[in-house]
């Protein structure tokens, strides 16, 4: 793959993702409105523009934030007070570049893959970008010289640790049935259909570790019911002294953890980009009927299966985030360690178990 196509495939994942954040914040407005029985944001318009249900909100947001002045506090650490956003956003993006937005395909007499890096640890990659975001948070916390930031910025770095040894603990399930920690390879393996007809999906042959990493992954976003790290209804969390377009760093962070942990539960449990009974040159059905389909259309409709996968879960974790109440601090810690942590170690002794009464 020449660098030509290369730089077309990273603007696609970057702008695939700022995209679908946008999405999200209009979403979420009008998505919280109405299970609150509310219009939701309606009135910004430009120059007499139709107001488009809201969708001028997100820009008119940005022109705010961009003309706040950027505070930093006197006693703060005025360098890493200004890096912390940078750092947590930087390593929120660079977790897509091994995400598989599609297979690869032949267009044109170019190999053309939908992946930024197809590392053979990809999985391992995306546990240690995610590990090197939490110093954005720890950071901003401590450099705003604020006691309730700080605070956040601890309670932020202890529930995404706790989370991350349960995701990282669900996900070896997997690894026993595909044998590989690349995603791509990963996806391919949940082509193969059982008994002709029943796609492998990692849901199917992991339902328990399903349900253990879409919560942690949850968990990782730090929301409803899990955002004690920002504690909006009384401490407000690590960017207390924010203001701007570092404010709008840590918002855009948030979202894109959002679309981070879809992504992840989609490519891992739900066949990332396959298509039941789509194959490289077309649909190949269970009762022998074949519809032949050129590359490029097979290429869309897996990166529209991809796309579309990601924004149900991405709705389904707003849906949540609208719904339940928030954990106590103790009672998020007893989750994490005491429930989650056993079950997850516990799928790992019956998935060997069964892995070996199937190969005898």
């Amino acid at each position: 793959m020449n660098y030509f196509i290369a730089f077309l495939v990273v603007g696609f994942v970057f702008s695939a993702v700022m995209g679908l954040m946008y999405i999200l914040l209009w979403a979420e407005r009008k998505q919280s409105a109405v299970m609150q029985d509310r219009i939701g944001a309606n009135r910004a318009t430009f120059f007499g523009l139709p107001t488009l249900m809201g969708l001028w909100h997100n820009i008119a947001d940005g022109i705010k934030l961009i003309t706040k002045e950027d505070f930093i506090p006197p006693s703060g650490n005025r360098f890493l007070h200004t890096i912390s956003p940078m750092i947590a956003l930087f390593f929120a993006l660079m977790s897509f570049a091994v995400i598989p937005f599609g297979g690869v395909y032949d267009l044109w007499g170019y190999t053309v893959s939908l992946q930024i890096l197809n590392l053979n640890v990809g999985l391992l990659y995306i546990f240690a970008a995610m590990s090197m975001g939490i110093y954005g948070f720890v950071l901003a916390g401590w450099a705003s010289a604020n006691n309730y930031s700080l605070l956040g910025g601890m309670r932020a770095s202890g529930q995404m640790i706790s989370y991350e040894i349960t995701m990282g603990a669900t996900v070896i399930g997997l690894l026993m049935i595909y044998g590989t920690l690349d995603l791509q390879q990963i996806n391919i393996a949940q082509g193969r259909l059982w008994g002709g007809w029943l796609p492998l999906w990692g849901v199917l042959l992991q339902p328990l570790g399903f349900i253990l990493f879409f919560t942690a992954a949850m968990a990782e976003t730090k929301r409803v019911p899990f955002d004690i790290p920002e504690g909006e209804s009384e401490i407000v969390g690590y960017f207390m002294e924010y203001s701007g377009m570092k404010f709008a760093m840590f918002w855009q962070t948030d979202f894109i953890e959002t679309i981070l942990a879809a992504a992840l539960v989609t490519t891992l449990f739900f066949g990332g980009w396959q298509v039941p009974f789509l194959m490289s040159d077309g649909f190949h059905f269970p009762w022998g009927a074949v519809w032949s389909l050129p590359a490029l259309v097979v290429m869309l409709l897996q990166v529209g299966s991809f796309l579309t996968k990601v924004f149900i879960f991405c709705f389904l974790l707003m849906l949540i985030r609208w719904t339940l109440p928030r954990f106590r601090w103790d009672q998020l810690m007893r989750l994490g360690w005491s429930i989650m942590l056993p079950l997850s170690i516990l799928n790992i002794v019956v998935t060997g178990f069964v892995l070996v009464l199937w190969q005898s």
